[in-house]
């Protein structure tokens, strides 16, 4: 799902590893999600939890009513640097959280009732200074669409959300609105059972709501995605309910933006031929493992479909660091870039100094134009401040 040709980009311009983003590509994206809340009434707000580059903060800010949080870090992201609405969920939040969350977030929901009921004198409190001040109980409508577990808000036993069993409704007092998330980057139709779900389970309460929170996980400007579908679901379910509706996509901000060049340091051979890249998949595209996937490289194909096959590894001591198996036309050489596609949402997010590894570096390119700026490198001071 690579909407930029980086074929064009000459990779000797960059440091390696580097993470690229296409400005063109996510201005794209935001002007779809901008369209789809035009047209269907609902506010948009970009997922930080997804891509959180702020050097896109003020063109996010054009074209989407703000952001979602999952925690206070991302929340103060939000406000600093995109403006517009915050809004923060939180398993759980501790007493410092909700101390400064108050003074500066819009919508602040709650994963259990518990949660609320402890904090609730201190945010309608807050309330009286602060008008704009919302706050909602996230709900497990106990409707699974995701296919991968550790993906799944709503799979058994998650601690994700209330289910109607366990909501208190002597406990609404304050609350304005619901929030659900049920999806993992996916299309129109499990969102249109997952709200038919949530209508079955909690519709008797929506009259006394004046807001509903979608979440997030909609491939909206994915290729194919139903948009006149999902403007039709937003619009009816304001008119049946009087609600304001809120949707939180992440991913759908960078789909098919960015890249992850990397370097081959090392060709050697056990069983099958093998690459050590100066990337990893346990630092830097974890979801690599833990869900697992395969991400695509330019040019490559499945292993044996190309003459030549190589197993590509990172340069950890991690025995299982590795991104998969690829074969290519032309053997690989050292010193050879290869471009990782598809890498802007989470996984930039992800990415970790294990073993002392440097993080990539950041560089943001115009397709359009060929300008290319690298506005992010790391290195050892990093991640000796990690430590201490």
């Amino acid at each position: 799902m690579q909407f930029t040709d980086f074929s064009k980009l000459d990779l000797s311009r960059l440091p390696s590893p580097c993470f690229v983003v296409d400005e063109v590509a996510v201005e794209r994206n935001l002007r779809i999600l901008s369209e789809v809340a035009e047209a269907s009434g609902a506010k948009v707000l970009g997922a930080l939890k997804a891509f959180s580059m702020w050097s896109f903060g003020d063109l996010t800010h054009k074209y989407l009513s703000g952001t979602c949080a999952s925690g206070l870090h991302e929340a103060r992201l939000g406000y600093e640097e995109y403006g517009g609405e915050v809004h923060a969920f939180a398993a759980a939040f501790s007493q410092a959280d909700i101390d400064e969350l108050l003074t500066f977030a819009h919508h602040i929901v709650f994963n259990s009732c518990g949660q609320w009921l402890r904090f609730r004198e201190q945010c309608l409190a807050a309330k009286k200074q602060r008008p704009e001040l919302h706050f909602g109980l996230r709900i497990n409508p106990e409707h699974s669409e995701g296919t991968v577990p550790i993906y799944d808000p709503c799979s058994p036993g998650s601690r994700l959300g209330i289910p109607l069993s366990q909501l208190d409704e002597a406990a609404l007092e304050g609350i304005s609105g619901l929030h659900f998330h049920t999806l993992c980057e996916q299309g129109f139709e499990p969102l249109a059972r997952t709200v038919a779900a949530v209508e079955d389970k909690f519709g008797h309460l929506l009259p006394q709501m004046q807001w509903i929170n979608f979440g997030g996980g909609h491939h909206i400007t994915a290729e194919g995605y139903d948009i006149n579908g999902l403007v039709e679901l937003v619009q009816a379910f304001k008119q049946r309910h009087d609600v304001e509706v809120y949707m939180e996509p992440g991913e759908a901000m960078a789909i098919g933006t960015g890249i992850l060049s990397c370097e081959v340091l090392d060709i050697t051979w056990n069983q099958l031929n093998q690459a050590i890249l100066d990337t990893s998949a346990t630092c830097h595209m974890p979801d690599t493992l833990e869900m697992p996937y395969r991400p695509d490289i330019s040019g490559a194909g499945e292993p044996n479909e190309f003459e030549y096959t190589y197993r590509l590894g990172g340069l950890t001591c991690l025995a299982g660091d590795v991104i998969g198996d690829y074969s290519f036309p032309e053997p690989l050489q050292i010193g050879q870039r290869l471009i990782f596609e598809d890498m802007s949402h989470y996984t930039m997010v992800k990415t970790t100094t294990f073993n002392g590894t440097k993080l990539p570096a950041i560089a943001i390119w115009n397709s359009e134009t060929d300008a290319l700026r690298v506005v992010k490198e790391f290195g050892y001071q990093d991640f000796k401040h990690r430590l201490s």
